[in-house]
């Protein structure tokens, strides 16, 4: 949205702060109406379209607890769900901005403000409620947001409220869930949904870099550093500066790199490998993990300070098995995206192959769909797949036959090894890691694997 097109409506009840706002953006936006009732709230939206309201929190002069402006915010929001709402007040208190952002208003304004403050905050707003719409039609009871994040579901449509609430913030993200169920997806939106969409977003797999790598490429190096540094390299924070990081697998990463990220975090500064000098860094920050959140809180796995420091928002992602007909929708879309990318007529599913879909347990997830369908298209030889044609992972069978024993399955030997080694070392990861010939990362897999 270019603010010369804008039409805005403003609402205070201090005429002053009416005249000024006017004055000020009558030669930016395309229309200004202001309102000192705000019992005319809904009249106004009735009878004309605005791309942005201001409003006051307060309207009663010897009441300043927002709750009038709250109450006029949901008002709004009933009336014109997609409103963008910037709340005005003299009374700055971070409790109350939080409140207005989470009951949906785009930005919070102090008064009195500086001009070119007020004039970025509202053309940021614009841009946010420009790139909502353009990326995620349908938000509250869509289908897609982004281009692959889809779900009709209930469980979906609460986590893409929850992004459509969290993006414009720049609070720190925690997303947990099973491998397979689109973390990495949810994190791009929020980016792409974010002020830092035209900025960088950087994915690093922290769960796959060893100790001496682990600062070598988050903060970078000065030639000379270590034997092959033959020159200076930025490291993931640098290069993701103004934009987001995304941190996947965290729960994977040792005591030690933990306590080297937690002391950049809450810095905002880091290092580079070979050099004395700190160097700022902007970012938002995004991590996902597929442990539980109550294993993460064992102090012996991971800090609870930085958990507190990465995870002011937590979104679960949800199970592919727990998502309903989303699995239909989900088929639909990889198989349109597969037969365009082998030319191939679209593929429709006859009614075995859906009852198939809908009642596999997909341990794999959104993943090991999107597989079967891609093998499946590539194998098809008639427009109408069937059940036979759907091929599932055998990987997830692969050494646990449903009529073998329980205490011969491989996956329990193996389970019922690690714990008897993890008593035998009293708890202590590193020496039984040591003993089962494994690092301490491998480990700490295999227990998220096993539930330990």
């Amino acid at each position: 949205m270019i603010l010369k097109n804008a039409s805005i409506l403003v609402v205070d009840d201090d005429p002053d702060v009416l005249t000024a706002v006017r004055l000020l953006l009558k030669t930016e936006v395309k229309e200004v109406i202001t309102e000192k009732n705000p019992e005319n709230i809904r009249w106004h939206l009735n009878k004309d379209h605005f791309d942005l309201i201001l409003l006051d929190m307060n309207f009663t002069s010897s009441i300043h607890t927002g709750n009038e402006g709250l109450f006029w915010l949901n008002e709004i929001k009933k009336l014109k769900a997609d409103s963008a709402v910037i709340m005005i007040t003299a009374y700055g208190a971070i409790d109350l901005a939080v409140r207005s952002l989470k009951e949906g208003a785009a930005d919070f304004v102090v008064k009195p403000w500086h001009n070119e403050k007020l004039i970025s905050i509202i053309k940021d707003a614009l841009k946010r409620k420009e790139t909502k719409t353009s990326l995620s039609p349908g938000l509250h009871g869509g289908s897609i947001i982004g281009k692959e994040l889809i779900g009709e579901s209930e469980v979906m449509q609460q986590i893409f409220y929850k992004v459509e609430k969290i993006a414009p913030t720049d609070a720190n993200i925690l997303i947990l869930g099973e491998n397979g169920t689109g973390k990495d997806l949810v994190a791009k939106a929020i980016h792409q949904q974010s002020l830092r969409a035209d900025k960088p977003f950087v994915k690093v797999d922290v769960g796959a870099l060893t100790e001496s790598l682990f600062e070598s490429e988050l903060f970078g190096h000065k030639r000379g550093a270590f034997t092959d540094a033959r020159e200076d390299r930025i490291g993931r924070f640098e290069t993701a500066n103004g934009g987001t990081l995304f941190l996947d697998e965290i729960g994977n990463i040792s005591l030690q790199q933990q306590a080297k990220l937690l002391n950049v975090l809450q810095n905002r500064q880091i290092i580079r490998l070979g050099s004395n000098e700190p160097i700022a860094v902007d970012i938002r920050l995004i991590c996902a993990t597929n442990v539980l959140l109550s294993e993460l809180a064992n102090e012996n796995r991971f800090r609870k300070d930085l958990i507190y420091r990465i995870n002011t928002v937590e979104i679960v992602m949800p199970p592919l098995r727990k998502r309903g007909n989303d699995i239909l929708l989900l088929a639909k879309y990889f198989s349109r995206l597969y037969s365009n990318k082998y030319i191939k007529p679209e593929l429709e599913f006859d009614h075995k192959a859906t009852d198939k879909l809908l009642n596999y347990h997909y341990p794999g997830n959104v993943r090991e769909l999107q597989y079967t369908i891609e093998r499946a298209v590539i194998m098809a030889d008639e427009p109408v797949l069937q059940a036979n044609d759907l091929i599932f992972s055998p990987i997830e069978s692969m050494g646990s036959p449903e009529n073998e024993p329980e205490e011969m399955k491989l996956s329990t030997i193996e389970k019922n090894t690690i714990l008897k080694v993890i008593e035998k070392n009293n708890g202590n990861i590193t020496k039984a890691a040591k003993e089962l010939g494994l690092t301490r990362t491998a480990l700490y897999r295999r227990l998220s694997k096993y539930d330990i």
